[in-house]
């Protein structure tokens, strides 16, 4: 090689050779706080507690329905007795044996024998 040539080279790729005066200029990485693998790890697990609340709320939700649903049947179960109840008291008053004489001699019936029984009720078993 010639001077010339090596000259030429050397102007083509200089090499950076820190002079003893000038000072290297180091780039530092500086580090997170939290790594990447932790923030996937942080991000799965408020994943799972939003979806853990969801679960929740939905299921709180249906359960306060269902329990305003049994109320109202509660409501309609008592009215309902309450209009057995009165049913029953005006079936064994119509049935008296008093009442049923007095419409049988307002028709025009005759009884001969006084003793008038009530009949009893058969239950099924």
């Amino acid at each position: 090689m010639s001077v010339n040539h090596a000259r030429n080279w050397r102007q083509m790729y200089p090499q950076e050779i820190p002079k003893p005066n000038q000072q290297v200029k180091v780039k530092v990485r500086t580090s997170g706080w939290i790594t990447k693998g932790e923030k996937v790890i942080y991000s799965f697990i408020c994943l799972l507690f939003i979806c853990f609340g969801i679960f929740i709320v939905s299921y709180s939700s249906s359960l306060d329905q269902l329990n305003r649903e049994v109320q109202t049947i509660e409501s309609k179960v008592q009215e309902q007795q309450i209009k057995n109840e009165g049913l029953t008291f005006e079936k064994k008053e119509l049935s008296r044996p008093e009442r049923i004489i007095s419409i049988a001699e307002k028709n025009g019936l005759k009884i001969q024998d006084t003793k008038v029984k009530q009949a009893k009720e058969l239950t099924r078993e």
